[in-house]
């Protein structure tokens, strides 16, 4: 651009030849003008028309002139090619000048836009770490809704269930081994030894366990903990009911001494 400038202010003496060529063209386009003026100023209409005629005769007069613009042809302005070489660095310089203020706005309107896409970009990227939070946090729902859903809350108390069944059965056996070891039924002596501990002669083969009473009184109070009573009956050793009476692990029922229950321990 500086370069065309340069160019056109080095050019811009013209030769004497085209100096005056020049001068005789702008006195032939000045008296034309002053013609016109002339003609212009004989054909005003009276001052004393009204303004709607006046512009009426203005419109008139703005649309012949515009018809008769376009039917001129057009033609050049100096049959002098360093005239017509002047002109058109002239225009050149104009034309440069208004595409430098084009490419002026374009750049401000690029730099504009440049820093509303970095803007939107930031607030994509924060879009999307809250998207993605969101997205994990859905994940971490669903994952916890599967694992505490109806069916493995079930499953869950189930295998609880079974573990203390387990357990239970563990501690029942031991209990029971300990009984065994600890508390024995009764079992067949001589008769010179039954006469000496003054036992008498027959025993009750139908006598069941220590650990089995304890059973059967713990299964009562679970059943029926609204009656936990038990009858007793043959089957049941006197010593061994004397036994958890006397130690507090059984209670005799208030109205009948036949019936026991396990002791309520907490």
């Amino acid at each position: 651009m500086d370069e065309v400038r340069a160019g056109g202010e080095a050019a811009a003496q013209l030769s004497e030849a085209a100096q005056s060529e020049l001068l005789e063209l702008c006195e032939e386009q000045f008296a034309q003008l002053e013609k016109l003026q002339n003609e212009i100023i004989l054909c005003e209409p009276d001052i004393c028309a009204s303004p709607q005629e006046q512009s009426v005769n203005r419109l008139l007069a703005t649309d012949a002139e515009l018809k008769q613009w376009l039917s001129v042809q057009p033609s050049l302005l100096a049959a002098n090619s360093e005239i017509l070489l002047e002109a058109g660095k002239d225009e050149m310089l104009k034309l440069c000048s208004d595409l430098e203020m084009v490419v002026s706005c374009c750049e401000a309107k690029r730099d504009k836009l440049r820093e509303t896409k970095e803007l939107e970009q930031k607030w994509l990227e924060e879009k999307k770490q809250v998207l993605l939070a969101a997205n994990d946090h859905i994940e971490r729902l669903r994952v916890e809704k599967e694992k505490y859903s109806e069916q493995n809350v079930f499953l869950d108390t189930k295998a609880k269930i079974k573990k203390m069944t387990v357990y239970q059965e563990k501690l029942m056996e031991s209990l029971g081994d300990i009984l065994e070891k600890h508390a024995p039924l009764p079992q067949d002596e001589s008769s010179a030894s039954r006469k000496k501990k003054n036992i008498p002669q027959e025993i009750n083969e139908d006598l069941i366990s220590l650990s089995e009473i304890l059973e059967v009184l713990m299964n009562k109070v679970i059943n029926t903990p609204h009656d936990p009573y038990i009858t007793l009956d043959q089957t049941f050793w006197p010593p061994y009911v004397e036994m958890l009476l006397r130690y507090g692990i059984a209670v005799r029922h208030k109205e009948n001494n036949f019936k026991i229950r396990l002791e309520t321990f907490f």
